[in-house]
């Protein structure tokens, strides 16, 4: 059953009937495997991948690495809520390492970002410490290349 799992994560636009095909299933088989993931809260949403290179439209995104200093009683999780509440949030985790959260942002500007961070990030209590790093490219999002090569171009100089 996992299996049908990795298929819609690789490609949440597959049919049913194309899964089924693929795992010796049934459709109906299919169809209520999906509809018990999406009731238990195993499958939270599709999403589509896109990359806003192409389009007009102004977007940065940032990774903020965050410092925090553990609530007495709740430890990370009523901050990270505190935070990952903000509309500007994408992804949020809590890590192992020299810093606690990594926190994916988008917004229209690097002012919108840098504001974010320092007019709402920073001054949170138990917020010790933030380091922002802005995305320049995509390569790869989701396991989906930006642009793949080809990979039957020949580099060598002729």
């Amino acid at each position: 059953m996992h299996r049908i799992l990795q298929l819609l994560e690789q490609d949440a636009r597959i049919t049913p009937a194309r899964i089924a095909k693929m795992l010796g299933m049934t459709e109906q088989e299919v169809k209520d495997s999906i509809r018990k993931y999406e009731r238990d809260d195993v499958i939270l949403g599709y999403k589509a991948i896109v990359d806003w290179g192409k389009i007009k439209r102004d977007n940065v995104t940032a990774l903020i690495e965050v410092r925090v200093r553990p609530q007495t009683g709740a430890g990370f999780d009523e901050l990270a809520q505190r935070i990952y509440n903000h509309k500007q949030v994408v992804d949020m985790y809590l890590m192992s390492g020299s810093f606690d959260f990594t926190i994916i942002v988008n917004g229209r500007s690097l002012q919108e970002v840098s504001q974010f961070v320092s007019e709402n990030l920073a001054p949170m209590e138990n917020v010790v410490s933030t380091s922002t790093h802005f995305v320049l490219k995509t390569y790869k999002n989701a396991g989906i290349a930006f642009n793949p090569v080809d990979e039957r171009e020949d580099f060598r100089n002729d």
